[in-house]
């Protein structure tokens, strides 16, 4: 979407807004169809072989895969065509950025398609005994959102494949009204073609490695990232070490700072302050109360003293 703002292709960008409503949707509310049926597990290396199972949620699931691979016929493929080909236009560098991140959209989607859902499964005897598919309530909007994922290109279809580009048509007034230029657009059909296959063909290409790599030699990933894979697996299983790095440059620092102003200067400056004129307040009190004890004696004792005080004050200052 971002590639798309960037290079102009603001019709391009909203399309792929809306087509991604469809199969996002779809696939973040799978996957809590899934973790329902595993009661609450989320870890994949723990399922497998649930396609039998949860039929309604692997087919809906399988359609917003193949949607957010970008693999035609479904809309996925349509609004991503769009964005790829106004990137070409704009550079080929762009065109290839973004060609290399559909890959890996594609592949990342398919292991996830292929943990889940094929093999055999890896999760407990308790669990593999209250697997079952999700109730209505959680399989209806699956399934609208299934078949929009696969209707949604319609919206939009490019004129190399004999489309009327009905959103762009659409929000050409909105470009108008803004002073917004709308995205020029020179590409041949043969060219455009040309793109699309490569995209889809990666897409499927990326499908079929992760095929062969989740489904055929059933490598599962280990659950303490210390396999015998490469360095850039190590790195990628933690996340390039990003929470550690954040951690050592915001969190600890923040929490020392939050420390030393909690012990510091909340509770040695700013409460010692308030407590101390407190304390001195009740101290004096406390002396000053002694002077009220009810002893008549005591009263009479301290008027006389006090008469006393007088006449020797009036003495010494005459």
């Amino acid at each position: 979407m971002f590639l798309g703002l960037g290079v102009g292709a603001f019709t391009g960008a909203f399309f792929h807004v809306l087509t991604h409503a469809f199969f996002k949707a779809l696939l973040f509310l799978g996957a809590g169809s899934v973790i329902h049926a595993m009661s609450d597990e989320q870890d994949m290396r723990s399922m497998g072989g649930l396609k039998k199972y949860l039929p309604i949620t692997y087919a809906t699931m399988l359609v917003g895969t193949i949607a957010i691979a970008g693999i035609p016929p479904l809309s996925g493929f349509f609004s991503k065509d769009e964005i790829l080909a106004h990137a070409f236009v704009s550079s080929p560098v762009f065109w290839v950025l973004g060609f290399l991140g559909a890959l890996c959209t594609a592949f990342y989607m398919f292991r996830l398609l292929y943990m889940t859902f094929f093999g055999e499964f890896r999760g407990t005897e308790n669990q593999k005994h209250h697997l079952h598919e999700s109730p209505v309530q959680m399989t209806i909007p699956l399934i609208v959102l299934a078949v929009l994922s696969v209707v949604g290109g319609v919206i939009n279809l490019p004129e190399a494949l004999h489309g009327g580009t009905w959103l762009a048509n659409f929000l050409s007034p909105v470009f108008a009204q803004t002073n917004q230029v709308v995205e020029p657009f020179h590409l041949s059909h043969s060219t455009e073609y040309v793109l699309m296959g490569a995209s889809a063909l990666g897409a499927i290409i990326m499908a079929f490695i992760a095929y062969n790599k989740y489904v055929k030699k059933s490598e599962i990933p280990q659950g303490d990232g210390a396999s015998e894979e490469s360095g850039l697996y190590k790195l990628s299983y933690n996340k390039l070490y990003i929470d550690e790095l954040y951690d050592t440059l915001f969190v600890r620092p923040l929490n020392s700072l939050s420390k030393f102003l909690h012990s510091v200067v909340e509770k040695a400056g700013i409460d010692g302050l308030i407590n101390g004129i407190g304390d001195l307040f009740v101290s004096s009190g406390k002396g000053i109360r002694q002077l009220q004890s009810g002893n008549v004696g005591f009263y009479i004792f301290m008027m006389v003293i006090g008469v006393i005080a007088f006449m020797l004050y009036g003495l010494f200052t005459i």
